[in-house]
């Protein structure tokens, strides 16, 4: 194996394939930041374009692109409380509020150094250990996988900070908007009333960037305080920043739990970053001593949300290698891309063309390296927005937000669901009704439903394997616990006020 990570990196170690890299991440980066505009779209622009490179070439290029994505949609999270990507949703918790009370730099700082870190240490495991990891991984039945899932979506009792009840509605809601369009397995048509827009469903950027991004610029509107508040100052220079290697070691913990909800949901097919990046801020917030904290600039829940979604960019990849099986949209595409350059992903991968798989794992390692140099670089002009006055600012995002939701899929009607989203989201906020379980229960709630089905199928009709298999009822009783654990903290809050 070491002769192979070594000519790997020589493979790579060459100007050509360091500025195809380089210009990867660089653009991965540009279509993170900007809401609508994710990863996925990004390598299904440029995957013809590798078609004329050697495979060592055309596989950076779009390992870089991969890296740079998922990394760059914590910009406008921090900057502008608009998740970039859906892997960053959980980002713009606590990395906007640091921002509004200028500390967006150490929000940059502590997102640059962590999300490295767990990206190294994911791609680590990648290389050593993802035939195991990823043997496991496929050994669990669509039983598990419900069981998973439910237990994630019991985390909406702890994005309730207010109302339990309300938070569950708004969990409900999120459900509800899920079913609409074609059923998983028998593409039987839901709630469409007649409208072939809605067959398809609603797709997820459109209503994530509604829910935050329109929400939060119709919230600023109504208010002319905020419409006419002056820039927010806040330092960007690494020494102003007033940070010590204490200030990162206190983080070591959190930064370690979450990289390892990253890697191990990454690995697990049909979840993904925005589920890492959901889980691993919630557990967070649970472990910590202070959870009233979060959600009000704590730098605990910006390194659990970005090392989350980091570290699953390594996971993902595992069983995309080992098995051949992609876990979600970017990693789909990245099927494609192996096999336009006759590469066929699965157990035989390292056999046959183990230098090329090195080589990417070295692109890969490159490419998380120029991450974060191109991010400190870029974090002195990024902060400059907090600078520009909101009248400016705003109908700017309303544009590219507007485009992003277009660019989808080509249809003004993701267009029209972004305002209809916005404006639910706002109502939401005038009734103090949770958004985030809104999004918990619209991710998850197709991965929910697929799994029941699947598991219903195995077993021809009987619900007794969901809770007579050891993985899955251990998943139930976590997740029957953490219910009632939040209904005992909800009462005990309730008889305190």
């Amino acid at each position: 194996m070491l002769e192979l990570i070594e000519t790997g990196f020589l493979s790579i170690l060459n100007i050509e394939t360091i500025v195809i890299v380089f210009i990867g991440v660089a653009l991965g980066l540009v279509f993170g930041a900007i809401p609508g505009l994710t990863a996925v779209m990004a390598i299904a622009i440029c995957l013809p374009i590798t078609f004329g490179m050697t495979p060592i070439n055309g596989l950076s290029l779009l390992m870089g692109l991969y890296i740079g994505g998922v990394s760059g949609g914590f910009i406008p999270s921090v900057l502008l409380n608009i998740p970039g990507t859906p892997a960053s949703i959980a980002s713009t918790f606590d990395g906007y509020p640091m921002a509004q009370k200028g500390e967006a730099g150490r929000a940059f700082a502590l997102t640059i150094v962590f999300s490295f870190l767990a990206g190294l240490l994911s791609l680590l495991v990648l290389i050593f250990i993802s035939p195991v990891l990823a043997s496991v991984a496929i050994q669990l039945s669509p039983f598990e996988y419900f069981a998973i899932t439910v237990f994630a979506l019991t985390m909406i009792t702890s994005l309730s900070d207010g109302s339990m009840l309300k938070g569950l509605i708004a969990g409900m809601l999120g459900i509800s908007l899920a079913t609409v369009g074609f059923a998983p397995i028998d593409s039987y048509p839901r709630f469409t009333f007649g409208l072939p827009e809605l067959e398809a469903g609603f797709n997820v950027l459109p209503v994530l960037i509604g829910l935050f991004a329109i929400t939060e610029i119709l919230k600023t509107s109504s208010d002319r305080k905020q419409i006419e508040t002056k820039s927010i100052q806040t330092a960007y220079r690494l020494k102003d920043l007033g940070l010590s290697f204490s200030y990162f070691f206190k983080q070591k913990w959190n930064w370690l739990r979450s990289t390892a909800i990253g890697v191990i949901v990454g690995i697990l097919p049909g979840l993904g970053g925005s589920a890492a990046n959901i889980i691993s801020y919630v557990t967070a917030k649970n472990q910590s001593k202070h959870p009233e904290t979060f959600g009000k600039g704590n730098p605990a829940g910006v390194v659990a949300a970005e090392s989350s979604n980091n570290a699953a960019i390594g996971g993902a990849l595992v069983p995309l290698l080992s098995i051949g099986i992609p876990g979600d949209g970017v990693t789909a595409l990245l099927v494609g891309g192996l096999m336009l350059h006759g590469l066929n992903p699965g157990p035989l991968l390292f056999e046959q063309n183990g230098e090329v798989m090195y080589g990417i794992f070295a692109a890969l390692l490159l490419a998380n390296a120029f991450m974060a140099l191109l991010l400190i670089i870029g974090m002195r002009f990024f902060i400059r927005v907090l600078h520009v006055p909101r009248h400016v600012l705003l109908p700017i995002i309303v544009v590219l937000c507007v485009i992003g939701a277009f660019g989808v899929n080509n249809r003004l009607f993701d267009a029209l669901v972004l305002v209809l989203c916005g404006v639910i989201g706002y109502i939401f906020a005038k009734l103090k009704f949770p958004v985030m379980p809104i999004v918990l229960g619209f991710i998850l709630g197709p991965i929910l439903e697929t799994n029941l089905r699947r598991g219903l199928m195995h077993s021809n009709g009987d619900f007794l394997p969901f809770v007579t298999s050891p993985i899955a009822a251990a998943f139930l009783l976590l997740a029957a616990g953490s219910f009632l654990m939040a209904i005992y903290k909800n009462r005990k809050r309730s008889a305190t006020v």
